[in-house]
Formats: C-alpha cells, structure tokens, sequence
C-alpha cells in the first residue's frame, strides 16, 4: 500500500492539488492566488506547482502514513533525498506524537534526472514579503520598507480574514488555501504538526511567479537547532523548516531545478532571536507594541476572527514572547498585553520550566528560542518584572 501523489493543475488564479490515501481515499486541495495576468513564464510555474503537489501533501500523507509513496513523474536521486528530509525531519513532531520510526515515515525513490533549469525569462526586481503579524514579520517588512525596493505583502490562510495590521504595509496579497477537510474527517487517522514554514514557501513561490518578482522574504532568523526529544534516530524538532538546513536544501532545489532567477531569503537569517526581540522593540515596538502578536492560540485557530490579533496569556508562544522582550521592553508595557506579570502566574510556571530547561520538562512544541536564549533573557529581564518560583541557571 502507497499513498499517491495523483496530479496538478492551474488556470485562473486556482492550483488544485490532487492525492490518494493508501486505502483509496483521494484528497482534493485548492489554491487560490493573485493572478494579475500578466505573460509569466509557464514551465516555471509547471515546476513551481510540481514541488507544491509534493509538500503540500504532508497535509494529507499524515491522515494514513506509510513508506512507499507514488509519484506522477519521475525525480532525480537529489530530488528524492530532499522529499526525504522533509518527509522525515520535517515530520518528526508528528512521528514523535503518533510513535513511528525514520522508517515508518515516506521514502521516495529516484528515477530518471530531472532536467536541470538553464535558460528562461528574467524576472522583474522586487519582493513578495511573507508576513503574519508576528515580530519577525513586521521588523522584516520595515526593513524592506527602508530598503526602497519595490515590494508587496502576502498573507497566506485558510480563514476568511487577515490581520488589519498588514494593511500597514499596502493591500496584502492573499494567498487562500482550501484544506480538504471533508476528506480528511472522513479518514479520521493521525494528526500532527507538518512543515508549515515550507508549505507557505511552496505557495509563495508560485505566487512571485504570477507577479514577475524576482525575491520571496521570509522574515525567519536562526531558529530550530535544538531538538525536543528523539524518535529512534530521528531528531523531534517542530521547527526543522525554519532551520538553515532546510532552508538551504529549498534554496538549492528552487535555484537547481525551478528558476536560478528567484530568490528565496531572509534577511533575519543570521539573527537570533534576542537580536531579533531587541531591534524590534527599537523599531517597532512603539508603532506595533499593541497592535502585533505571536500566538497562535488566540488568532490562528479554524474559524476564528483574526483581524484584531490578540494574546491568549497562556501557552508556550506568550511566555516565549514575554521572556525575549523582557530585557528590552518596560514591564508597563508588557503588562498592557497581558494584563499581568506572567512569571508570577503559578498556572504558566510548567511552561516557563519547558522553556528555560527546569527539572526535566520537555521544551514547548512550538516555534520558540533556544533554552540559552530565554535564560539569558530572564537574568537581564528589566525592573518591575517578578520572579519565577524556581531557580533558572545562568
């Protein structure tokens, strides 16, 4: 038993993306993006929509995982060590929560060599800025912003609405996805976190094709070197796609094999996330401060209105965002967002210890600072902040 990646297609600003679970169930998801109509180069978006078929698919291979997995053409041996990767590491929370192996996960196999991309048509110079209302998206469009460049923001979702506070930056493009959940209910099977990060590079990709730019930005910074745990040999690391081994393997496998004219880069990419809390709090806090947030919990569920973006006060991404501004920003004005000082919260104290490294608790499966990070953060936290109720090491 395999599951199956079926088929592609685009016309009209819509991609649908076809597959077959190992038990005949077959999984439709759609696309929808800004198409401007303009003469963009069609063998390039081909390649673009064959490697969103593929990644796209973890949505739906996690429903009912095996190893063996088809495809509709044919891939080179380097092309099939890159489905590994992100089969296997990119999906090593999900094999970690539903007890698989490395072996378990999908392996592809190489056939014939793809054809290497050389000559195609040149791109227009500007940037398409993926952005969601977090820290590192916003310091990252301002950036872009001073830099002078021509430049649009996208916003990729399954919701019916976005973030206000990107209007900041223009009219987002809108990039819609249309999850088969129907399909997925009706299987039921395992559920788990996916490579998100390379999912919206995957779609973002063909997007910048549609409108001729030449640059997708992600605003990640130096992120995803610790594992949380190991399954086998496998290390568990939610943010294996925000990693710099992921994001080389994307850029390669882009400049290699889908257009050596695009490029796909952050500009935070050699900043950590200290760096990242200090620059925005001077450059953006007093503009954003109230307006931005990190959580997932309060604005990205199914469902809910995420115009107004908020903070739940609860979960791993607030206590995270509280520890990296601690240092940086009055506690005034964290209290304004949270509406209390959260390390004297006894209900966040098990959190705090999973991010800070404490007794033996797993560090939160979310996108967070390295243990070294947040200790350092805590030991350099500002007047007015409270203390944990445990001892944090230096």
């Amino acid at each position: 038993m395999s599951f199956k990646f079926l088929s592609y297609q685009y016309e009209g600003g819509v991609a649908e993306f076809h597959y077959q679970g190992k038990d005949g169930r077959e999984f439709v998801e759609k696309a929808r993006f800004f198409d401007p109509g303009i003469d963009y180069d069609k063998g390039m978006l081909d390649r673009a929509l064959r490697l969103a078929l593929i990644i796209l698919g973890t949505s739906y291979y996690k429903a009912e995982p095996v190893n063996q997995v088809e495809l509709p053409f044919a891939i080179g041996a380097d092309e099939a060590k890159f489905f590994d990767k992100i089969y296997q590491e990119g999906m090593s929370q999900f094999a970690y929560e539903n007890n698989l192996t490395r072996e378990s996960l999908a392996h592809f196999v190489a056939g014939s060599t793809t054809e290497v991309v050389e000559n195609q048509r040149a791109l227009e110079p500007g940037i398409l800025v993926l952005l969601s209302g977090g820290k590192d998206s916003l310091l990252t469009a301002e950036k872009v912003r001073e830099s002078g460049v021509n430049f649009r923001v996208c916003y990729i979702t399954a919701q019916q609405d976005y973030p206000a506070i990107l209007n900041e930056f223009g009219e987002p493009i809108l990039i819609r996805r249309e999850i088969d959940k129907e399909g997925l209910l009706a299987v039921g099977g395992m559920n788990g976190h996916v490579p998100v990060t390379l999912i919206n590079e995957a779609l973002a990709l063909i997007q910048v094709i549609l409108i001729g730019f030449n640059r997708v930005e992600l605003g990640v910074g130096r992120e995803g070197l610790e594992p949380h745990a190991y399954a086998g040999d496998l290390p568990v690391n939610h943010q294996w796609s925000k990693t710099k081994e992921a994001q080389d393997l994307f850029k390669n496998y882009v400049r290699k094999y889908i257009s050596g004219g695009i490029m796909i880069g952050s500009l935070l990419e050699n900043m950590n996330e200290l760096e990242i809390a200090e620059e925005f709090a001077e450059k953006c806090w007093e503009k954003y401060g109230e307006k931005f947030s990190s959580c997932n919990v309060a604005n990205y569920k199914q469902g809910e209105d995420n115009r107004a973006l908020k903070w739940c006060g609860k979960c791993a991404k607030c206590a995270n965002s509280y520890l990296l501004f601690c240092p940086y920003v009055a506690f005034s004005e964290q209290e304004k967002i949270f509406g209390r000082d959260l390390f004297l919260d006894p209900e966040m104290t098990e959190i705090f210890k999973g991010l800070l490294g404490i007794d033996g608790v797993m560090k939160p499966f979310e996108c967070v600072a390295s243990i070294g990070e947040l200790r350092w953060a805590y030991h350099h936290r500002l007047s007015g902040y409270g203390e944990l109720p445990f001892e944090v090491p230096e």
